[in-house]
């Protein structure tokens, strides 16, 4: 009996011997194992190194060209009107060889606009008649007018404007190109020229439909819908809404040539009662009277004036 405990005890202290033996094996064999894993680890060579940097340099380089020659090319709508693209000054002298060209070249892009071939084509065509405002002022006094002799030129006012008008002057929509030096912001026409060009489009449907054929304005209210970009033709409408006694409510809009509303108005206009003292003939003339419907009017090179003005 005795031996059989003797026997145990030994058994089990040399089982505890052989653990603690094996656990210390286990740990000595640790840093051999993390010296082989550290040994095995490959580290990447300069020259690979190098090549992955110039390929990720020159993917980048590419990817940021593209875009900027696709930006430059279709800007975004929001860079072209905050950062446009640089212009030159207009020429200083609108009867230069170089205006000449300029205003010619407008012409010839007037007369060939999309939207203005279909009005000459409508079925209805016959119940409008085109006309050419400001030509039939003299040169002498249209020099000290704003819009027909101060803001005349290439860059500015390049052109006089084309109406067609309703033959019962009810309406009248009107062509005109907006140069770059018309600006506030750069690229972006100024607010108060937009509303210039209103009053006188508005002005010009009220007054023809007064007895007399003179009218001054009375109020005018503007809502500008959205920027109008320079270097463009636009299209002025403008409708008689209602005429009583000496005073004519008119409205109107400017919009691109496919159809953006930029500028909405509304306006008033009387008739003075000195009115029958003033020169009307001059003013109708001024304004552009009624011509025959199958002869559009083009205006040749220079400054206008009614010489200048032929069939096309």
């Amino acid at each position: 009996m005795p031996v059989l405990v003797f026997s145990e005890r030994a058994a089990r202290h040399g089982a505890g011997r052989l653990q603690r033996q094996s656990t210390r094996s286990m740990y000595a064999q640790l840093p051999r194992l993390h010296i082989r894993l550290a040994s095995s680890t490959t580290t990447p060579s300069p020259t690979r190194r190098t090549f992955g940097t110039i390929a990720t340099i020159s993917l980048v380089s590419a990817v940021s060209l593209g875009a900027y020659t696709l930006g430059s090319i279709y800007p975004p709508s929001t860079l072209s009107l905050l950062y446009p693209r640089p212009a030159p000054p207009p020429p200083p002298d609108a009867n230069s060889p170089e205006s000449l060209a300029i205003t010619a070249a407008l012409e010839a892009e007037l007369q060939a606009l999309p939207a203005l071939r279909a009005l000459r084509s409508q079925p209805d065509a016959n119940e409008w008649y085109e006309t050419r405002p400001y030509t039939a002022i003299p040169e002498e006094v249209r020099v000290n007018k704003f819009t027909s002799g101060a803001l005349r030129g290439p860059g500015k006012l390049a052109l006089f404007p084309l109406a067609r008008v309703k033959r019962d002057e009810s309406e009248a929509i009107i062509f005109i190109h907006l140069g770059r030096a018309l600006c506030g912001h750069d690229g972006i026409v100024h607010g108060g020229m937009l509303a210039t060009l209103l009053d006188e489009a508005l002005g010009r449907t009220a007054v023809m439909n007064f007895p007399d054929k003179v009218g001054v304005t009375a109020t005018l209210n503007l809502k500008y819908k959205a920027p109008t970009k320079a270097d463009q033709f636009v299209v002025m409408k403008t409708k008689l809404v209602e005429l009583k006694g000496r005073k004519a409510f008119v409205f109107g809009h400017v919009e691109t040539l496919d159809g953006t509303v930029l500028v909405e108005a509304d306006a008033l206009f009387i008739q003075p009662r000195y009115a029958k003292l003033l020169n009307s003939s001059l003013i109708r003339k001024s304004m552009g009277e009624p011509t025959s419907p199958s002869e559009p009017i083009v205006v040749g090179e220079g400054k206008g004036g009614i010489d200048s003005v032929v069939p096309k």
